[in-house]
This record gives C-alpha cells, structure tokens and sequence, in this order.
C-alpha cells in the first residue's frame, strides 16, 4: 500500500525514510479516470519494491501541487534526490509501469523492500509461480488478464473485452501480462488456455474474449460469474479472507491515519502476528459495507480465518489475558 501525504513536509519525510527514488500519484476521489489508476498504482507497490509511491489527494495538498506544478487528475510525478525528473498525466498504464520499473531498476542492486512481517525483518522467499498464479487469478471476485489496462489497452481483444465488461456493469480487477513475462506464460499452462485476454471469476477461468460474448448473447454472463463483480457481499467474504489474518483500518502499517489503528498495528506487531491489511480510506464502498458485514460500526476490525476477532478494545483484552493468538487460531 502506498503512503499518503498531504503537506510537503509530510511528502519529504516519507521519501527521506530511505534513500530511493520515489513516485508521487495525484489524485481526485471525483475524477472517474481516478479508479482505473488506483489499480495500477497498487499494482506498481507490489512490482516495484525499491520505488516510494505517495498518495496524494490534490484538493487536500495544495503546497505539493504547486511545487510539482500538477494541473489535471490523475498523475504521477517521479522525485528523484527530492527534484521532478518526470510526469505522466492520465492513465496509459504502459507509460506509468515503465516509469516506476526503470525507477526500481536503479536501486536493484540495494537491500529490497520487504513484506512487512511483525516478527522478524527478513525478506519472504518469492513464491513458486503456480502458487502466485493462483494468488493472482483470485486477487479479486472477478480477474482479468489481459494487454495493458483499462483505458489503455494494448490490443483490440482486449479493447472488446473490456467494453464489453463495461456495458455489463461488472466491477473486475485486471493485470497486464505484457508487464510480467512469467505470468504471461505461465498463466498460459495453468488454465490450458493459449491466448489472451483471459476472464477469471473465483479463482476460475470462465473463458476468453468469444466466450465472453456468447455467455453475453444467451444472457448468462452475470450467473457465470456469480454476480461476482457486482456482489459486494462476495467482495466483502473475498477481502476478510485474503490473508489468514485481515486488518482493515484507516490508512497502512506505517503510516496510519488515526489513532486506533495505530494503536492496533502495534499490538498486533508485539505479539509477533503477520497480517495482512487493507485501508478503507481508499474505498468508500467496502468502508461503508463493512460494517453491515460484519455487524461491527466502528473501525479498525481484525478478522481472523475470515471470521471477525473484533475491535481494538477487544484485541487489547485478548493480549492482555494472553490469549490472542489462540483466540485467532495462531
């Protein structure tokens, strides 16, 4: 997750905390072209490791926005030795992952990033492929694999498909395969399915750009798809299940943005717990539906398994009693 800033001092202190180049992202919660960014800054966070994203609300940063001289939403300002030395306006995707690759290519020969693990700095053995491909093709109810990205595809199957979702009104996350090699071969063996795009909903291949358009014609896209991409209730079961334990809270480990989450973060680092975390500043709609999920008003919830451990109030009673990570089933 990136952090976020909203002062230049803020700014400064995020990318003085290592000596690297970083990638300020101005953005607008109005601006629709903004959704389509969001998901390939996020992206960009977990493929380019030794790069600092910032996320910058431009409305809010004034100071920031005059001093990068940023005048239209969505854009991405690279900031090297505290100087502008780039900008991309809108959302070509290929444009902005060739920015931050050869930003992250200047420092690969530094320590790289590591997952944040509560009890121990070490850095996670990569994942072998059939494993990250089955992480991937179940990163949201509905995934699409596909060249380049919404907005900026890079070929008409594409171009179709994404129309076609579109019109259909279904929420999907994508990932663009001529960005990652090893996933666009290997995700080729792993669904038996040669070509490109490629739909996914569960975790399971529903078909290509042909299927697409004949479950469409008969009027059975949506029920293949379980209402996936519409179905926040789906969403919501997805997202508490994403990790074995889940912490949605208000901003990211690091760099919360309220009181009660770090609080949480805190806890949870001392009793040595890994988690992973989603802030619900960056999405109204799981903010608000959350709490109808799981019956739980406030924020932040720690779910464990998928199932709610509860708030920070009872979080701080588990550790004091000593039985939290039984409680989690740790």
């Amino acid at each position: 997750m990136s952090a976020k800033a909203t002062t230049l001092q803020e700014l400064n202190a995020v990318i003085a905390q290592k000596n690297a180049p970083a990638i300020a992202y101005f953005r607008a919660s109005w601006a629709p072209m903004c959704t389509q960014t969001d998901a390939i800054l996020n992206q960009l966070v977990k493929d380019c490791p030794n790069v600092i994203f910032v996320s910058i609300e431009a409305e809010e940063s004034e100071e920031i926005v005059d001093k990068y001289e940023v005048s239209s939403v969505p854009a991405f300002v690279s900031i090297e030795g505290g100087k502008k030395t780039g900008i991309i306006v809108g959302a070509n995707a290929p444009e902005i992952s060739k920015m931050a690759v050869q930003l992250d290519k200047k420092t690969s020969s530094s320590t790289p990033v590591t997952t944040r693990s509560a009890d121990d700095g070490a850095s996670a053995a990569p994942l072998p492929l059939n494993q990250r491909l089955e992480k991937l093709v179940s990163r949201e109810p509905v995934m699409l694999f596909m060249k380049g990205a919404p907005g900026a595809e890079r070929c008409g199957f594409s171009r179709q498909i994404v129309s076609l979702l579109d019109q259909q009104g279904i929420k999907y996350g994508h990932f663009d395969i001529l960005e990652d090699e090893e996933v666009r071969q290997g995700l080729k063996e792993y669904s038996k399915w040669p070509t490109y795009p490629q739909l996914y909903s569960k975790g399971k291949l529903v078909g290509g750009l042909d299927i697409v358009k004949e479950l469409i014609e008969e009027n059975e896209l949506k029920d293949t798809l379980g209402a996936g991409g519409s179905d926040l209730n789906s969403r919501l079961q997805q997202l508490v299940s994403r990790e074995p334990v889940m912490l949605f809270m208000k901003g990211a480990p690091g760099a919360e943005r309220c009181g009660f989450s770090r609080q949480i973060v805190s806890l949870l680092d001392q009793q040595g717990i890994k988690y992973g975390h989603f802030d619900i500043l960056e999405d109204e709609e799981v903010r608000q539906g959350l709490k109808e999920y799981s019956k739980w008003p406030t924020y932040p919830q720690l779910y464990s398994k998928g199932k709610l451990v509860g708030g920070l109030d009872i979080v701080k009673e588990l550790a004091e009693s000593g039985d939290l990570k039984s409680e989690m089933g740790i």
